[in-house]
């Protein structure tokens, strides 16, 4: 049996994936308000969509390539794991529909996980 925090690497990156749907589905609604934009000729619906979409993109992709890190290389899943995927658990609460509150949820706990787990 190997000595690695399995709990909080499934929590964070099924977290991860949630979130990553949640931009995805940001920038659905980003591209909907752009042509809705272009038809009322404004332009700003489309642009705060577009930023929020990349930006929940980005958080999803980061909390997913994390999580693996922090699973593969435990002696640094303080840093990988805790701190990383809080933060950006808790940045997903404004740019990502916060994972649809599901990966918001399971990403802080997967991060806590990491951050109180200790080898044996």
């Amino acid at each position: 049996m190997t000595d690695k925090p399995t709990a909080a690497f499934v929590l964070s990156l099924i977290g991860g994936v949630f979130i990553l749907l949640g931009g995805i589905v940001y920038f659905f609604v980003g591209s909907f308000l752009a042509i809705i934009g272009t038809l009322v000729k404004s332009g700003t619906l489309a642009t705060e969509g577009g930023m929020f979409a990349v930006v929940g993109l980005i958080i999803g992709i980061v909390l997913i390539i994390v999580s693996v890190l922090a699973y593969v290389d435990p002696k640094k899943n303080k840093l990988w794991g805790g701190i990383t995927i809080i933060v950006c658990s808790i940045l997903s609460w404004m740019f990502a529909l916060a994972g649809f509150l599901i990966g918001f949820i399971l990403a802080l706990i997967g991060g806590i996980l990491f951050l109180t787990w200790k080898s044996k």
